[in-house]
Order: C-alpha cells, then structure tokens, then sequence
C-alpha cells in the first residue's frame, strides 16, 4: 500500500510519502517497523466536515428514514489527535460514544466538483473516529459543538493514497471485541457523491478532512478502555480512554 503521513522516528519528523507492508514502513529504501515510529495525525485540517446517518445499516438500527441528501456537520481541527494519544472523557458529559468511520482526505483545493471528477480531488482514505458527547447532543446540544471537544477526532495512522473506497470492510474494536462490523458499500452517499455536494456548499482544500458516516453498533466509552477503528487496505487506528 502506498501512504502519506507524518511520523516521528529517532528524534525527527518525516513528513511523506510511503509504502507500507505487513507492518514494515518503506521510505527511500529504508525500512523501518511501524512498532519503531510514532505516528503523527496524518493531516491537520482547516475544517472537518462529518455526514451523518449514512449507513444503511445504522438508519435501521435507529428506525429512521433514508436521508434524500447527505446530512451534514462541521468538527472542530482542535479536536483532532493522533494513533496511540488518548481520548480525555470531558467532566460535563456522562455519556461519550466511540463512531467508527472512513475519512477523506482532500488532495487539491476544489469547488463545485461533479461527482464523475470528484476522484481527482482526493489524496486519499483514513481511519477516524467521530467521538460524540451522545447525552450533550440528545439533549438539544449543537451536533458540532458535541462532537468537538478536545482529543474527540482521532485519525490515521496515516493516509491511503492506493485503497478503493467503494468496498472496504470496516470494524470497530472495544478492548479487543469486535462491535462495530460493515463494509462501505452500505454507505448512503459514497465518497464521491459526498466530495461533489459538500464541494457545491463550500471549497474544500487540501488536507480537509470529510468523515463518513458511522455503520450500526455505537456504543458508550469508559476510562481506561481501547478502542481501535480498522479498515480493509487502509490500517488500524488506536486509542486509549483517560
């Protein structure tokens, strides 16, 4: 797999392309094993845009109608944190669930794009997780304001410039069991349709981050847990509860 990323080994940040196989990073013909670097988050957005309901499978398990458009929210770049930092659960919430997800991350500054052209516009895919004050936002809390605490946009490792959206097994782990299990050909709106209508609302621009959409299985985050969002030819993000 060929991947973008921002990563620390023997005291200095690397910022660039690589490959990445079977747990081995290849940068100019070194080798280095992922258990040998820190992953940074792999971009640091100007905006996160989230879509949410966009999982045919979630849309049952709520026993709400299919949207006609995508639905929409922003999440603060403050929120964002990296493979292996930890999520802080905030004093004011008393319930904060773990949304597995594919993100897009934009490549080139666009506007308006048609959805057949929406794949040029696209660096590549990642891991997130779209961690949300669920008692916040069922209580009348703005989606955006319950989704942007600090440390509540985990991404990465890094990006998968080589992977093809349309047919990605995903999973979410909680210490170590499986609760959250799909493929993104359940999406609603696949990326491409999402690039197209956001990118027809506001310019997107490199490094923007478009998360997904969650499939069936949300659940509630503890301190001390591990959660970890896995997806087919792409990777494994993980993070701890404080």
């Amino acid at each position: 797999m060929i991947a973008y990323g921002r990563f620390v080994t023997r005291g200095e940040i690397i910022e660039d392309y690589f490959e990445i196989k079977n747990d081995v990073l290849t940068l100019d013909g070194e080798k280095l094993s992922i258990n040998e670097i820190k992953f940074l988050p792999p971009v640091v957005p100007e905006k996160i845009i989230g879509v949410g309901l966009n999982y045919r499978d979630h849309a049952k398990e709520l026993s709400m109608e299919i949207p006609e458009k995508p639905v929409l929210f922003m999440k603060s770049p403050s929120s964002i944190i990296g493979d292996g930092d930890a999520i802080a659960l905030p004093e004011m919430s008393r319930r904060v669930d773990y949304e597995g997800e594919l993100a897009v991350v934009i490549g080139e500054r666009c506007r308006d794009v048609d959805e057949t052209e929406a794949k040029e516009y696209i660096l590549g895919y990642t891991c997130f997780n779209d961690v949300t004050a669920r008692d916040l936002q069922q209580s009348g809390w703005d989606w955006s304001i319950s989704k942007s605490f600090d440390t509540f946009s985990p991404v990465g490792p890094y990006v998968s410039v080589s992977a093809n959206p349309e047919n990605l097994e995903i999973k979410t782990y909680l210490n170590g069991k499986i609760v959250q299990h799909s493929n993104t050909s359940n999406l609603i709106f696949n990326v491409y349709r999402l690039v197209s209508y956001i990118s027809s609302i506001m310019t997107l621009k490199e490094g923007d981050v478009i998360t997904t959409g969650t499939p069936s299985g949300v659940g509630m985050l503890k301190k001390g847990d591990t959660v970890e969002v896995e997806i087919e030819n792409i990777g494994r993000l993980t993070n701890h509860v404080r």
